[in-house]
């Protein structure tokens, strides 16, 4: 591909922390994913951070930690409010623990949740709002605390896709009660795979750690708020299981990663920002293309486009097109999920219509951004639409 969809952050650094693992002999989680969590919620602004197997994981871990709290639990049947864009797996975990959506369309200008209709999509029943911070653009917080101000509504966040991101100089992923991120090949920092949830709330985050490892005790403090006191016996402590948990463990070769790709991650969200400055100077003014209106500091994960009203042709015409002359393209996420077969195992409401969303569906797409100097790459899009 002349323009790839994503391309690797690794070098020797990365390679002599897997050696380091392999030399250990010690492969399944450990202190590297242990120094790794420390590191990162110390970079992000947190108390706590897991480290899991990936993003999607996180989000699971996240809806999981929730339905065991010992007070404000979410229930089965609660309502949780979802943009209408965003990755399959930011709603399955709703499903699986038996909550119900209730989607949301989103901003055109932004593609993140329009939030006049959030504020107005909120019943009685609404316990949750899970905020996707799309692209690497982060929501307008501040709006979203002022409508969740003196209601019983949790705030969750799904930054997945927007390490790095800044909202009033707080990192995107850091004003819910929980957010989580993602270290796949394609995204910020690359971990093989990976994922985090980050949280400040301690009993949370015991919760988490149980969840994480079979449910067991093992990996729990003595004093904790899952079993309360662990017997000073580990035989005894070996095998008892105290919550239904999952196996979501990363291996040591992830943490060990993660630790050289924090070293760099300043630097290559800087460098995605210089591109999207390019970016934004092509084609801010286009005649019949649209672009994603940063709020914040977006941490830019791609470039979205979407063709407007006047576009001389249609989007699988520019896609073709694109893909032919080696651009990789990629719808917007998962484009409006409320249109998928799978809704037939969820119980989910829409509030009002999701004209937007289905807008981007139909006539949006994203390409890549990188950790290094797209100009290039960036000419010979704008080059290759216009012609």
């Amino acid at each position: 591909m002349h323009y790839p969809l994503a391309s690797t952050t690794w070098d020797e650094a990365e390679y002599a922390a897997i050696q380091r693992v392999v030399d250990s002999g010690m492969f399944s989680m450990g202190k590297e994913v242990a120094k790794f969590e420390e590191q990162f919620a110390d970079w992000v602004g947190s108390r706590y951070a897991v480290m899991v197997n990936s993003g999607s994981s996180a989000n699971l871990a996240m809806i999981g930690a929730l339905m065991f709290r010992k007070n404000g639990a979410l229930k089965q049947g609660d309502e949780v409010i979802v943009p209408a864009v965003s990755w399959s797996t930011t709603y399955y975990p709703l499903q699986q623990y038996g909550l119900k959506l209730r989607f949301v369309d989103i901003d055109r200008q932004t593609l993140n949740m329009d939030l006049a209709q959030l504020e107005a999509a909120i019943t009685e029943n609404t316990r949750a709002i899970l905020a996707v911070n799309l692209l690497g653009n982060p929501n307008d917080f501040a709006r979203i605390k002022q409508i969740i101000a003196g209601r019983n509504i949790i705030l969750l966040e799904d930054n997945c896709e927007s390490m790095g991101a800044l909202f009033d100089g707080k990192q995107a992923g850091t004003f819910g009660l929980m957010g989580t991120f993602s270290s796949f090949f394609s995204h910020h920092i690359a971990t093989m795979e990976g994922g985090l949830v980050v949280t400040d709330d301690e009993e949370l985050y015991h919760i988490l750690l149980c969840l994480r490892a079979h449910g067991w005790t093992r990996n729990l403090p003595k004093f904790n708020h899952v079993c309360s006191e662990k017997s000073d016996n580990p035989f005894e402590e070996s095998f008892r299981f105290v919550l239904p948990g999952y196996n979501l463990r990363p291996l040591e070769m992830s943490g060990a990663i993660g630790q050289e790709q924090l070293k760099k991650l300043p630097g290559m969200i800087h460098a995605r920002r210089e591109n999207a400055t390019y970016f934004q100077e092509l084609f801010s003014n286009h005649p019949w293309l649209d672009i994603q209106n940063e709020i914040g500091a977006s941490s830019w994960f791609g470039f979205a486009l979407i063709l407007n009203q006047d576009t001389p042709f249609s989007c699988s015409q520019l896609v073709d097109k694109l893909t032919h002359a080696g651009i990789d393209v990629r719808p917007i996420v998962a484009g409006n999920f409320a249109k998928n077969e799978v809704l037939k195992w969820c119980k989910y409401s829409i509030h009002d219509e999701l004209k937007n969303a289905e807008h981007i569906d139909q006539y949006g797409f994203f390409v890549g951004n990188h950790h290094y100097d797209l100009k290039d790459q960036l000419k010979y899009l704008h080059t290759t639409i216009n012609s």
